[in-house]
Protein backbone atom coordinates (compact mmCIF):
# COMPACT_ATOMS: atom_id res chain seq x y z
CA UNK A 1 0.00 0.00 0.00
CA UNK A 2 1.41 3.19 -1.45
CA UNK A 3 1.95 5.89 1.74
CA UNK A 4 3.03 9.50 2.00
CA UNK A 5 5.62 9.61 3.91
CA UNK A 6 6.63 13.06 5.70
CA UNK A 7 10.85 12.71 5.92
CA UNK A 8 12.68 15.73 7.96
CA UNK A 9 16.15 16.28 6.82
CA UNK A 10 15.82 15.44 3.17
CA UNK A 11 18.61 16.77 1.88
CA UNK A 12 20.80 14.90 4.17
CA UNK A 13 23.15 11.86 3.75
CA UNK A 14 20.31 8.95 5.05
CA UNK A 15 17.18 11.30 4.19
CA UNK A 16 17.90 11.34 0.81
CA UNK A 17 18.90 7.58 0.37
CA UNK A 18 15.25 6.71 2.18
CA UNK A 19 13.63 9.83 -0.07
CA UNK A 20 15.32 8.15 -3.30
CA UNK A 21 14.35 4.55 -2.29
CA UNK A 22 10.32 5.40 -0.91
CA UNK A 23 10.30 7.66 -3.93
CA UNK A 24 11.46 4.01 -6.19
CA UNK A 25 8.94 2.08 -4.43
CA UNK A 26 5.97 4.20 -5.72
CA UNK A 27 5.19 6.29 -2.03
CA UNK A 28 4.99 10.22 -2.04
CA UNK A 29 7.46 11.49 -0.20
CA UNK A 30 7.32 14.61 1.44
CA UNK A 31 10.29 16.55 2.36
CA UNK A 32 11.56 19.42 5.20
CA UNK A 33 15.33 20.64 5.27
CA UNK A 34 16.52 24.17 5.87
CA UNK A 35 19.61 22.94 3.60
CA UNK A 36 21.84 25.04 6.46
CA UNK A 37 25.81 25.30 5.58
CA UNK A 38 27.00 23.08 8.81
CA UNK A 39 28.79 21.31 5.55
CA UNK A 40 28.52 22.04 1.92
CA UNK A 41 24.87 23.04 0.81
CA UNK A 42 26.20 22.45 -2.90
CA UNK A 43 25.99 18.40 -2.06
CA UNK A 44 22.76 18.95 -0.36
CA UNK A 45 21.51 20.97 -3.65
CA UNK A 46 23.03 17.48 -5.87
CA UNK A 47 21.03 15.46 -3.40
CA UNK A 48 17.99 17.19 -3.42
CA UNK A 49 18.02 17.93 -7.55
CA UNK A 50 18.04 13.62 -7.88
CA UNK A 51 15.15 13.36 -5.94
CA UNK A 52 13.12 15.56 -8.62
CA UNK A 53 10.34 13.54 -9.37
CA UNK A 54 6.28 14.20 -9.52
CA UNK A 55 5.70 12.48 -6.46
CA UNK A 56 8.23 14.37 -4.03
CA UNK A 57 7.07 17.67 -2.51
CA UNK A 58 10.22 19.77 -0.49
CA UNK A 59 9.59 22.12 2.08
CA UNK A 60 12.91 24.70 3.02
CA UNK A 61 11.85 24.96 6.39
CA UNK A 62 13.50 24.72 9.78
CA UNK A 63 12.26 22.21 12.12
CA UNK A 64 12.24 25.23 15.14
CA UNK A 65 9.72 26.94 13.24
CA UNK A 66 6.67 25.36 14.40
CA UNK A 67 4.08 27.34 12.02
CA UNK A 68 6.17 25.82 9.08
CA UNK A 69 6.23 22.42 10.53
CA UNK A 70 2.03 22.88 11.51
CA UNK A 71 1.41 23.92 7.66
CA UNK A 72 3.42 20.59 6.43
CA UNK A 73 1.12 18.57 8.53
CA UNK A 74 -2.16 20.66 7.98
CA UNK A 75 -1.46 20.42 3.52
CA UNK A 76 0.17 16.67 3.41
CA UNK A 77 -1.18 14.84 5.82
CA UNK A 78 1.60 12.41 6.44
CA UNK A 79 0.84 8.58 7.18
CA UNK A 80 4.25 8.25 8.94
CA UNK A 81 6.97 10.52 9.70
CA UNK A 82 10.87 9.45 9.45
CA UNK A 83 12.84 11.85 11.78
CA UNK A 84 15.81 12.30 10.58
CA UNK A 85 16.57 16.36 10.51
CA UNK A 86 19.01 16.71 13.15
CA UNK A 87 22.16 18.95 14.02
CA UNK A 88 24.75 15.58 13.88
CA UNK A 89 28.55 16.10 15.14
CA UNK A 90 29.73 15.07 18.57
CA UNK A 91 32.84 17.58 18.09
CA UNK A 92 30.88 20.50 17.13
CA UNK A 93 28.91 20.08 19.58
CA UNK A 94 31.52 21.67 21.97
CA UNK A 95 32.03 24.64 19.52
CA UNK A 96 28.06 25.40 19.27
CA UNK A 97 25.84 23.65 21.89
CA UNK A 98 23.01 26.31 21.00
CA UNK A 99 22.50 24.58 17.71
CA UNK A 100 22.34 21.07 19.11
CA UNK A 101 18.96 22.49 21.32
CA UNK A 102 17.36 24.26 19.21
CA UNK A 103 17.42 21.80 16.31
CA UNK A 104 17.77 18.29 18.61
CA UNK A 105 15.26 19.51 21.21
CA UNK A 106 12.86 22.29 20.03
CA UNK A 107 12.68 20.84 16.57
CA UNK A 108 12.08 17.66 17.38
CA UNK A 109 9.15 18.77 20.09
CA UNK A 110 7.74 20.66 17.23
CA UNK A 111 7.60 17.67 15.37
CA UNK A 112 6.12 15.00 18.43
CA UNK A 113 3.86 18.07 18.63
CA UNK A 114 2.50 17.92 15.17
CA UNK A 115 2.57 14.16 15.52
CA UNK A 116 -0.21 14.65 18.08
CA UNK A 117 -2.39 17.42 16.61
CA UNK A 118 -2.39 15.46 13.10
CA UNK A 119 -2.26 11.89 13.55
CA UNK A 120 0.14 9.52 12.37
CA UNK A 121 0.56 5.22 12.23
CA UNK A 122 3.52 5.80 13.56
CA UNK A 123 6.96 8.45 13.99
CA UNK A 124 10.52 6.91 13.58
CA UNK A 125 12.85 8.70 14.35
CA UNK A 126 17.04 9.05 14.68
CA UNK A 127 18.65 8.50 17.62
CA UNK A 128 22.42 7.33 18.31
CA UNK A 129 25.27 4.72 19.05
CA UNK A 130 26.19 8.38 21.09
CA UNK A 131 23.76 7.63 23.72
CA UNK A 132 25.84 4.69 24.88
CA UNK A 133 28.23 7.05 26.16
CA UNK A 134 31.12 5.67 28.89
CA UNK A 135 29.69 2.52 28.61
CA UNK A 136 32.20 -0.17 28.85
CA UNK A 137 30.04 -3.20 27.86
CA UNK A 138 30.32 -4.55 24.83
CA UNK A 139 28.56 -5.23 22.53
CA UNK A 140 25.76 -2.49 22.97
CA UNK A 141 22.47 -3.48 23.94
CA UNK A 142 19.44 -1.46 23.99
CA UNK A 143 18.59 -2.66 27.44
CA UNK A 144 21.94 -1.38 28.44
CA UNK A 145 21.62 1.74 30.74
CA UNK A 146 22.42 4.89 28.54
CA UNK A 147 22.76 7.51 31.39
CA UNK A 148 26.09 8.83 31.08
CA UNK A 149 26.51 10.86 27.93
CA UNK A 150 29.79 11.98 26.91
CA UNK A 151 28.64 15.18 24.49
CA UNK A 152 25.90 17.31 24.25
CA UNK A 153 25.11 15.86 21.02
CA UNK A 154 24.47 12.46 23.06
CA UNK A 155 22.39 13.65 25.59
CA UNK A 156 20.28 15.73 22.52
CA UNK A 157 19.70 11.98 21.46
CA UNK A 158 18.76 10.23 24.60
CA UNK A 159 16.57 13.43 25.23
CA UNK A 160 14.54 12.66 22.07
CA UNK A 161 14.40 8.93 23.43
CA UNK A 162 12.81 9.99 26.62
CA UNK A 163 10.45 12.69 24.87
CA UNK A 164 9.32 10.21 22.16
CA UNK A 165 8.21 7.51 25.25
CA UNK A 166 6.29 10.79 26.93
CA UNK A 167 4.25 11.24 23.94
CA UNK A 168 4.11 7.62 23.68
CA UNK A 169 2.63 7.24 27.13
CA UNK A 170 0.38 10.58 27.29
CA UNK A 171 -1.12 10.86 23.61
CA UNK A 172 -0.24 7.27 22.41
CA UNK A 173 2.03 8.14 19.50
CA UNK A 174 3.60 5.37 18.01
CA UNK A 175 7.38 5.99 18.29
CA UNK A 176 10.28 3.81 17.20
CA UNK A 177 14.10 4.98 17.93
CA UNK A 178 16.93 4.18 16.16
CA UNK A 179 20.70 4.35 17.48
CA UNK A 180 22.16 4.56 14.17
CA UNK A 181 26.14 3.29 14.04
CA UNK A 182 28.33 5.16 12.13
CA UNK A 183 26.75 5.11 9.02
CA UNK A 184 28.67 5.08 5.87
CA UNK A 185 28.31 5.25 2.43
CA UNK A 186 27.86 7.03 -1.29
CA UNK A 187 26.49 10.87 -0.98
CA UNK A 188 28.38 11.02 2.55
CA UNK A 189 28.71 13.76 4.59
CA UNK A 190 32.05 15.76 4.32
CA UNK A 191 32.18 15.89 8.27
CA UNK A 192 32.39 12.32 8.25
CA UNK A 193 35.64 9.46 8.86
CA UNK A 194 35.33 8.19 5.46
CA UNK A 195 34.86 11.34 3.07
CA UNK A 196 37.57 13.26 5.22
CA UNK A 197 39.93 10.09 4.94
CA UNK A 198 39.28 9.57 1.26
CA UNK A 199 40.28 13.82 0.05
CA UNK A 200 42.84 14.07 2.27
CA UNK A 201 45.10 10.85 0.78
CA UNK A 202 43.84 11.86 -2.39
CA UNK A 203 45.18 15.20 -2.51
CA UNK A 204 47.90 14.30 -0.45
CA UNK A 205 47.30 15.95 2.97
CA UNK A 206 47.76 13.99 6.16
CA UNK A 207 44.69 12.98 8.00
CA UNK A 208 43.94 13.09 11.59
CA UNK A 209 43.88 9.96 13.42
CA UNK A 210 42.62 10.41 17.03
CA UNK A 211 43.57 8.20 20.43
CA UNK A 212 46.53 7.50 18.45
CA UNK A 213 44.61 5.02 16.26
CA UNK A 214 43.19 2.84 18.94
CA UNK A 215 39.63 3.19 17.91
CA UNK A 216 37.01 0.81 16.46
CA UNK A 217 33.90 1.69 14.78
CA UNK A 218 31.04 -0.36 13.92
CA UNK A 219 30.40 1.13 10.55
CA UNK A 220 27.15 0.33 9.20
CA UNK A 221 26.65 0.57 5.43
CA UNK A 222 23.74 3.15 4.21
CA UNK A 223 22.06 0.92 2.06
CA UNK A 224 21.22 -1.43 5.06
CA UNK A 225 20.39 1.21 7.39
CA UNK A 226 17.57 2.28 4.37
CA UNK A 227 15.85 -1.47 4.14
CA UNK A 228 15.89 -1.22 8.24
CA UNK A 229 13.59 1.85 7.97
CA UNK A 230 11.54 0.45 5.34
CA UNK A 231 11.26 -2.63 7.23
CA UNK A 232 10.31 -1.16 10.28
CA UNK A 233 7.50 1.56 8.40
CA UNK A 234 5.79 -1.82 7.99
CA UNK A 235 5.48 -3.16 11.39
CA UNK A 236 4.39 -0.57 14.97
CA UNK A 237 5.47 -0.46 17.98
CA UNK A 238 3.39 -2.04 20.28
CA UNK A 239 3.01 -2.02 24.56
CA UNK A 240 5.17 -4.67 26.28
CA UNK A 241 2.46 -7.19 28.04
CA UNK A 242 4.96 -8.50 29.69
CA UNK A 243 6.69 -5.17 30.64
CA UNK A 244 8.10 -5.45 34.42
CA UNK A 245 7.32 -2.54 36.50
CA UNK A 246 9.74 -3.03 38.89
CA UNK A 247 12.31 -3.92 36.70
CA UNK A 248 11.80 -1.78 33.31
CA UNK A 249 13.98 -2.22 30.38
CA UNK A 250 14.99 1.02 28.42
CA UNK A 251 14.20 0.01 25.13
CA UNK A 252 10.55 -0.79 25.36
CA UNK A 253 7.35 -0.04 28.31
CA UNK A 254 3.75 -0.10 28.36
CA UNK A 255 3.57 1.69 25.51
CA UNK A 256 3.91 1.96 21.79
CA UNK A 257 7.33 2.86 22.47
CA UNK A 258 10.41 1.16 20.91
CA UNK A 259 14.42 1.59 20.08
CA UNK A 260 16.66 -0.40 18.22
CA UNK A 261 20.23 -0.29 17.48
CA UNK A 262 20.91 -0.32 13.71
CA UNK A 263 24.63 -1.51 13.34
CA UNK A 264 26.93 -3.63 11.52
CA UNK A 265 27.60 -5.78 14.83
CA UNK A 266 31.16 -6.00 12.82
CA UNK A 267 33.60 -3.23 14.30
CA UNK A 268 36.48 -2.46 12.17
CA UNK A 269 39.69 -1.01 13.94
CA UNK A 270 40.43 2.30 12.64
CA UNK A 271 44.02 1.46 11.58
CA UNK A 272 42.34 -1.56 9.18
CA UNK A 273 40.00 1.03 7.58
CA UNK A 274 42.36 3.43 6.85
CA UNK A 275 44.32 0.47 5.10
CA UNK A 276 41.13 -0.32 3.20
CA UNK A 277 40.66 3.27 1.75
CA UNK A 278 44.52 3.05 0.88
CA UNK A 279 44.44 0.08 -1.05
CA UNK A 280 41.45 1.23 -2.80
CA UNK A 281 42.75 4.59 -4.03
CA UNK A 282 46.52 2.96 -4.51
CA UNK A 283 48.16 5.67 -1.98
CA UNK A 284 49.67 5.37 0.80
CA UNK A 285 47.68 7.99 4.02
CA UNK A 286 49.80 10.61 5.99
CA UNK A 287 48.90 10.16 9.30
CA UNK A 288 48.95 12.63 12.09
CA UNK A 289 48.25 11.06 15.45
CA UNK A 290 46.65 12.58 18.04
CA UNK A 291 44.77 11.92 21.59
CA UNK A 292 41.38 11.20 22.15
CA UNK A 293 39.23 13.83 21.67
CA UNK A 294 36.73 15.17 24.42
CA UNK A 295 33.12 13.76 23.87
CA UNK A 296 34.39 11.11 21.59
CA UNK A 297 34.07 7.30 22.44
CA UNK A 298 37.29 4.78 21.62
CA UNK A 299 34.63 2.00 20.34
CA UNK A 300 31.49 1.10 19.25
CA UNK A 301 29.80 -2.31 18.86
CA UNK A 302 26.15 -2.76 18.10
CA UNK A 303 24.04 -5.86 19.65
CA UNK A 304 21.67 -5.90 16.58
CA UNK A 305 19.48 -9.03 17.56
CA UNK A 306 16.47 -7.01 18.17
CA UNK A 307 16.50 -5.20 15.18
CA UNK A 308 16.52 -9.05 13.66
CA UNK A 309 13.97 -10.21 15.82
CA UNK A 310 11.69 -7.11 14.62
CA UNK A 311 12.43 -7.37 11.06
CA UNK A 312 14.07 -10.32 9.97
CA UNK A 313 17.18 -8.45 9.05
CA UNK A 314 20.03 -7.08 9.96
CA UNK A 315 23.25 -4.75 8.38
CA UNK A 316 25.45 -6.83 6.99
CA UNK A 317 27.66 -5.15 4.37
CA UNK A 318 30.91 -6.01 4.31
CA UNK A 319 33.19 -3.14 5.03
CA UNK A 320 35.48 -3.03 1.72
CA UNK A 321 32.65 -3.58 -0.11
CA UNK A 322 30.89 -0.28 1.16
CA UNK A 323 34.40 1.85 1.56
CA UNK A 324 34.58 0.84 -2.57
CA UNK A 325 31.15 2.32 -3.19
CA UNK A 326 31.65 5.01 -1.37
CA UNK A 327 35.10 5.75 -2.87
CA UNK A 328 33.59 5.13 -6.82
CA UNK A 329 30.66 7.63 -6.05
CA UNK A 330 33.38 10.17 -4.33
CA UNK A 331 35.26 10.12 -7.60
CA UNK A 332 32.82 9.85 -10.38
CA UNK A 333 30.85 13.18 -8.19
CA UNK A 334 33.78 15.10 -8.00
CA UNK A 335 34.85 14.29 -11.62
CA UNK A 336 31.35 15.70 -12.49
CA UNK A 337 31.98 18.62 -10.25
CA UNK A 338 35.24 19.43 -11.83
CA UNK A 339 33.98 19.25 -15.31
CA UNK A 340 30.65 21.44 -14.43
CA UNK A 341 32.84 23.90 -13.47
CA UNK A 342 35.61 23.79 -16.41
Amino acid sequence: MKKTVLVTGVAGFIGFHLARRLLREGHHVVGIDEVNDYYDPHLKEARLYVLTHPNFKLYRDSLENKMAVTRVFEKRSPDIVVNLAAQAGVRYSLENPDAYIQSNIVGFLNILEACRNFPVEQLIYASSSSVYGSNQKMPFSEQHPVDHPLSLYAASKKANELMAHTYSHLFGLKTTGLRFFSVYGPWGRPDMALYKFTEAIIKGEPIDVYNYGQMARDFTYVDDVIESIVRLMDIQPFADEEFDYHDPLPDRSDVPFRVYNVGNHSPVQLMDFIRIIEKKLGKRAIVNELPLQPGDVPESFADSSELYGAIDFQPQTPIEQGVHEFIDWYITYHHALKEGIE
